[in-house]
């Protein structure tokens, strides 16, 4: 049984990277976000009944984990950390790698509230509207009105931060 979990953390993970990446902006905090998802898998996956795919079950695990973790870290008071900015270190690598489009999703994407992240990040992730409403768990109607909605909300934040 460890063996096939491994193999399906191995075949899945980066399903766990996309919710990490979109619920933590510190690496360390990816970090441990990262082992808790699979901590949480490993409880779970005795629960786990095949009726839906596996990367929908993880998808599930994954943000409820993240949700979770996220409500917690919002109750803890504010860590500052300096910025690369700061110290005027250019990373280059991701200059290369952002563009400044990426970039401006990402910051409108980071004002979202946590369902909202979890419903445009399997958006983006190309999930059917079937796919999504079974990982969060509303009705497939919801979740169009919900895309449409967080949509606006992304276009608004967008013209906002381009003024």
């Amino acid at each position: 049984m460890e063996k096939e979990f491994i193999e399906m953390i191995n075949a899945h993970r980066g399903i766990l990277y996309k919710v990490c990446n979109l619920y933590c902006n510190d690496p360390e905090d990816k970090k441990d976000l990262f082992q808790e998802m699979v901590l949480q898998l490993w409880r779970s996956i005795k629960t786990f009944r095949k009726d839906s795919r596996v990367s929908t079950w993880m998808y599930r695990v994954a943000l409820n984990t993240a949700i979770t973790n996220f409500r917690k870290e919002s109750r803890k008071p504010e860590r500052f950390c300096i910025s690369e900015n700061e110290l005027q270190i250019p990373d280059i690598s991701d200059l290369a790698l952002q563009s400044e489009n990426l970039n401006l999703l990402k910051k409108a994407i980071d004002q979202l509230n946590a369902i909202e992240k979890a419903i445009i990040m399997l958006y983006l992730d190309e999930k059917s509207y079937d796919e999504i409403a079974c990982i969060i768990g509303v009705t497939r109607s919801n979740v169009g009105v919900k895309i449409n909605r967080i949509k606006s909300k992304l276009e608004s934040i967008i013209k906002k931060q381009e003024l």
